[in-house]
């Protein structure tokens, strides 16, 4: 086992990890940057290395600094949280040639894991269902008018490098096309350094789902149920959920099985998240996988008593999933998780600023993820979440009666946050009789596409 980990992150994932290395007996290195001096991950953990100024190009994302905090402290392995650099393979690679053991996959799984093309393919030779579109990134605008013609508009554009929702457009009609390819690629090219484009048909409002995975350095790969991610606006999910409602067991049992194949085929390790739509049929179609530890981990947590951050851990040290995981991994109860936003809840401005009243709401079936306490501050400079409130029943009418208690018992002043809308959210009949999809918030009335 490690001896010291250095957490390559900050907020409350990286108290997450640290409350994990403190059950494992492993000491652990806090970065922070000048913003965060004085938040929890500096005070929790072994020791803190201020690695640089506020901005996160020059701190959190500075790979020669956060390797030298590991160097200097004598950590034996980094864990990259999620975010920054968590799916960056050349950080995982830089890791591995400093001799520091990267907690998560090999750094090639990662590149091409990361290019959602490679990754599609390697699903679809598995057997896992993907959305009809292009085999490869296409090569221009005369293949992108064909390829819509064949399989019919309308259609998604999508950055092969991607993700939330960045260089992303969807085409409703052939004189949208040459625009928004365009479009699609400039965003791509300046989010991501690549403007490589694929296409899939659209699939208006479907469900989000997706799928954990976790997978030992031996060749054996366990799926862990499924969660529900449909509450979302912009891209960007707001509620999620384990198990989903329309998922059978059926369909868990044979998506599962076809994950196996092709997880053990791209020679994946560690924790993963594999994503899919859901048509308005109940078929589920692959889009990408997340090749890290999902912000959403807690209720796949809750509902199969795994402790997915130590068993990274336990991975990353060679050890087998026999002995990190039951002999059979079943889903018990239901579990919820809202991500508790520094925005507010009707314009969605963010709302940084220093929290002046804080009440955490507690009791059975309740669990809060959060770096905030009274008097912190909620800087501008990185993700407004404040926390994570997961709430965890018997079945989903008791998850929601838990959610609805705590939410409603949460006080946070000073700033404003998205507890009004999760109370609206939860408040739906149809969201109280699970009829979910990604339109859920356009059909509420909430500007799901306001600034």
């Amino acid at each position: 086992m490690f001896e010291k980990i250095l957490i390559a992150n900050r907020g409350e994932i990286a108290l997450r990890v640290i409350c994990a290395c403190k059950e494992l007996g492993i000491k652990t290195v806090a970065v922070y940057s000048e913003a965060d001096r004085n938040s929890l991950h500096v005070r929790f953990a072994d020791t803190a290395i201020c690695i640089g100024p506020a901005k996160s190009a020059r701190s959190y994302l500075d790979i020669p600094s956060v390797i030298s905090a590991a160097e200097i402290t004598n950590a034996d392995a980094v864990h990259p949280g999620y975010g920054f650099l968590s799916e960056n393979a050349d950080f995982a690679e830089v890791c591995e040639t400093s001799h520091l053991k990267f907690i998560g996959p090999r750094p090639d799984v990662i590149r091409r894991m990361g290019l959602k093309q490679i990754a599609r393919t390697a699903m679809d030779e598995a057997g896992v269902p993907i959305l009809p579109g292009s085999k490869g990134v296409l090569k221009g605008l005369d293949e992108a008018q064909g390829l819509a013609e064949q399989i019919g508009y309308p259609v998604m554009l999508k950055a092969s490098a991607g993700g939330g929702g960045r260089g992303m457009r969807v085409v409703r009609d052939p004189d949208q096309l040459g625009p928004l390819l365009a479009q699609a690629q400039a965003e791509a090219a300046a989010a991501f350094s690549c403007g490589d484009m694929y296409m899939e048909k659209l699939v208006e409002n479907p469900r989000h789902i997706e799928f954990q995975v976790i997978a030992d350095e031996h060749g054996n790969v366990e799926i862990l149920g499924e969660r529900e991610c449909s509450i979302q606006r912009r891209h960007q999910k707001l509620i999620e959920e384990s198990p989903s409602t329309a998922v059978t067991s059926e369909l868990r049992e044979r998506i599962s099985g076809n994950l196996r194949v092709a997880l053990k085929g791209i020679g994946y390790t560690n924790a993963g998240t594999v994503e899919f739509l859901m048509d308005q049929n109940g078929n589920l179609y692959f889009i990408e996988v997340n090749a890290r530890i999902q912000v959403e981990h807690p209720v796949t947590e809750m509902v199969t008593g795994i402790d997915l951050v130590k068993a990274q851990i336990r991975i990353a040290a060679g050890e087998p999933l026999s002995s990190i995981l039951p002999k059979k991994v079943e889903l018990r109860g239901h579990a919820i998780e809202c991500r508790i936003n520094a925005e507010h809840p009707e314009t969605f401005t963010p709302s940084p600023g220093r929290i002046t009243g804080l009440n955490l709401p507690g009791g059975g079936g309740v669990r809060i993820d959060t770096a905030a306490y009274q008097d912190g501050v909620i800087p501008p400079y990185y993700d407004s979440l404040v926390a994570k409130l997961i709430a965890y029943g018997s079945d989903r009418s008791e998850a929601i009666a838990r959610m609805n208690r705590a939410l409603g018992m949460f006080v946070v002043e000073g700033i404003y946050t998205s507890i009004p809308l999760h109370l609206k959210i939860l408040a739906n009949p149809d969201f109280i009789a699970g009829k979910l999809d990604t339109g859920f918030l356009a059909r509420m009335g909430i500007g799901a596409e306001k600034k």
